[in-house]
């Protein structure tokens, strides 16, 4: 057990280093390619901060626990919406005010909607997943053509100037891009195989497992952009970076473990999970278009109720998990 815990820890640790590390390996590389600063900004630095999770559902899928790649999808959604969003409203209110965004809420959540039509039936099979790949190749090419076309969504000059003020050598970026990629795929076989194996000693479903301590895990990068806009005053990338992680997480992350290993997912996960997904989603877009405080800013208050409802939702989910552990005859944790 005591390996394992230290392997989830390790796993947790160097996914994040090495999901930066790929990330600022990636952006430099398509910053040399010619790719536009706005472009580096959506694309590579907004779905580049979902690696952990597609590197770890992937992995999971191919190990046949899809339980846990599931967990994670789902789990790092709530978790980005309730825990990250509540937070950053709490230290400072986020303005909402991009044509983008508030194109991207309504998207977001009929894209949550597709997915408890999935799970409807007790199954995500192959097909499934490629209908969720394919939509998702539409949405992304939807959101770069925006972009682009865009005349008011474009990063601050402060943003741009950071881009540019840290040239690093190509040969250098491909360096980090590889090797990040590498350390992605050793971290998560790592996080993986500790928390499986913690959550078959301790009786807990490998959902469990993941829509907890791996889904927080993978969404550092997340909060660590998150906190960095708020410093840069950058309200839009705030919520650009969790609305595109939600739409890559619910996506490609669901799309390509479900490609890779049908899964039978339990009715508990339609009922329970994906409603406090889709509550939390809904939630953010009624804060968003200012439904409760008259103007399309987060409030410190409705922060406090997003944090809430993750606090309360993952009490939840450890009152599970201490149950399963008495039920197993070790001491509760």
């Amino acid at each position: 057990m005591l390996l394992a815990l230290l392997a989830i820890i390790a796993g947790l640790v160097l996914l994040v280093w090495s999901a930066d590390r790929f990330v600022d390996g990636a952006a430099a590389t398509a910053a040399h390619l010619g790719m536009p600063p706005l472009l580096i900004g959506m694309v590579v630095i907004g779905f580049g901060t979902s690696a952990p999770e597609l590197a770890v559902s992937a992995i999971a899928a191919t190990d046949g626990n899809p339980g846990l790649a599931l967990g994670n999808a789902y789990g790092s959604n709530i978790t980005n919406i309730a825990l990250i969003v509540g937070l950053v409203a709490l230290v400072s209110p986020i303005e909402v005010h991009s044509q983008i965004l508030r194109k991207e809420l309504p998207i977001l959540i009929g894209i949550t909607l597709l997915a408890g039509w999935q799970l409807l039936d007790g199954e995500l099979t192959r097909f499934d997943g490629w209908v969720l790949i394919g939509v998702f190749a539409v949405v992304m090419g939807w959101s770069i053509f925006q972009g682009i076309r865009g005349k008011t969504d474009t990063l601050s000059g402060d943003t741009e100037k950071e881009l540019a003020s840290h040239p690093m050598p190509l040969p250098r970026a491909i360096m980090w891009l590889v090797v990040g990629l590498v350390l992605l795929l050793v971290s998560s076989r790592m996080l993986v195989w500790g928390a499986v194996y913690v959550a078959q000693t301790l009786g807990v479903s490998d959902l469990i497992i993941g829509l907890t301590i791996v889904a927080i895990g993978t969404s550092l990068p997340e909060l660590a952009a998150g906190i960095a806009s708020v410093r840069k005053n950058e309200h839009d990338l705030i919520l650009g970076n969790i609305l595109g992680s939600g739409i890559f997480n619910t996506l490609a992350v669901v799309g390509m473990a479900s490609a890779i290993a049908p899964m039978t997912p339990d009715a508990v996960v339609l009922y329970r999970d994906w409603s406090v997904m889709l509550a939390v989603t809904v939630a953010l877009f009624l804060m968003g278009y200012g439904v409760f405080g008259g103007r399309r800013i987060i409030l410190r208050w409705e922060g406090a109720v997003l944090l809430a409802a993750y606090i309360g939702y993952t009490g939840y989910l450890a009152s599970t998990v201490v149950s399963a552990a008495r039920a197993t005859g070790l001491p509760a944790l």
